[in-house]
């Protein structure tokens, strides 16, 4: 994942736009990566609708594999194995794009999982402050490791903000925050032909 930059926000992103990013996308994934209660999801399946791609979640498709719920995969078989099982559906997940993949809180923390979303991807943090994120995951009782989210964060938050883009997500209507990160990613896909432009003169 590149060095980060911060989406500046845009109304209203075009039909054609949107068009354009998913044919700029070619068979590279949207992926959205942050803390549990960030919105990956909500502003995922949001967005896919826009690029008119597929929207995965990438817990949804874990449990599928294991055949349990992540909590009882944590509590059954450890948080090392479920990592492990997590970055190999992530990696067989990265060979189906164009999609919006929403991956798991730490899903990034895995070195391989970051090389093979560099690769793949472009990489979207939806960055949310603590008191949001803390909001958040109180209605839902069942996450995993909701309580340790003031460890988690500082620890993180370094390795997330090596992604490609960063969009702040906030308590705004979710289409704010789709239509900043479709700016985000209209200027980032923009950069190839820019540079080439700009190498001719």
């Amino acid at each position: 994942m590149a060095a980060p930059q911060t989406a500046v926000p845009k109304e209203g992103a075009s039909k054609e736009t949107e068009r354009r990013i998913a044919q700029a996308l070619g068979r590279r994934s949207v992926v959205l990566v942050g803390m549990m209660g960030a919105g990956k999801s909500s502003v995922g399946r949001r967005l896919a609708a826009r690029l008119g791609i597929p929207f995965v979640d990438a817990d949804t498709e874990i449990e599928k594999a294991a055949g349990m719920r992540i909590p009882d995969i944590f509590a059954t078989r450890g948080e090392p194995e479920f990592r492990l099982g997590e970055a190999r559906v992530i990696a067989r997940l990265l060979d189906d794009g164009p999609q919006v993949l929403a991956t798991g809180g730490g899903a990034v923390m895995n070195a391989g999982t970051r090389d093979l979303i560099r690769a793949k991807g472009v990489s979207v943090w939806l960055k949310a402050d603590l008191d949001v994120l803390l909001r958040r995951t109180k209605r839902r009782g069942d996450r995993p490791l909701a309580d340790r989210l003031k460890d988690l964060l500082p620890e993180r938050e370094p390795v997330y903000a090596q992604a490609d883009l960063i969009v702040q997500s906030r308590e705004e209507p979710h289409e704010v925050i789709v239509d900043e990160v479709v700016t985000a990613l209209m200027t980032h896909l923009d950069k190839p032909a820019t540079a080439a432009i700009e190498a001719t003169r």
